[in-house]
């Protein structure tokens, strides 16, 4: 959705599901189910009919990469490890004590970077990149 976001951002006027689905290779539905979570919080709007589409309605300095993430659902972040260990095997126990602590400083480390970078952050690189100008 990052990707998205910043296409967006580049693009004039609403980008329908269908453009979406087809420049990311998946299905327009797969991507209007994602994008209900970035518009349930406020940062896109869906508009019907002709030249609707989904168009940017967030100040793109205050949404973070971790909003976004926390918008479209917020998978886990690392899937490291055994979910569900036979009860009583202690392999299992030591390998998730081993893992757990290194995979919860990791995730913290993360979602602080995460929360630090805007969605305008990124454009501005990409602009910088391109040669063209900021938004």
């Amino acid at each position: 959705m990052l990707h998205v976001l910043i296409h967006m951002a580049r693009h004039d006027g609403p980008m329908t599901s269908e453009a979406i689905a087809r420049m990311l290779g998946t299905n327009p539905v797969l991507i209007r189910r994602t994008m209900a979570g970035l518009r349930d919080a406020g940062y896109v709007r869906s508009e019907k009919g002709h030249g609707g589409g989904w168009a940017i309605t967030a100040d793109l300095k205050t949404v973070t990469l971790l909003d976004v993430h926390h918008a479209v659902g917020g998978p886990r972040l690392f899937a490291i490890g055994i979910e569900g260990p036979e009860p009583g095997c202690q392999i299992a126990a030591v390998v998730n004590e081993a893992v757990s602590e290194a995979l919860q400083e990791a995730e913290r480390l993360l979602v602080e970077r995460l929360a630090s970078i805007s969605l305008a952050t990124l454009v501005k690189t990409f602009d910088e990149r391109r040669g063209s100008v900021s938004v």
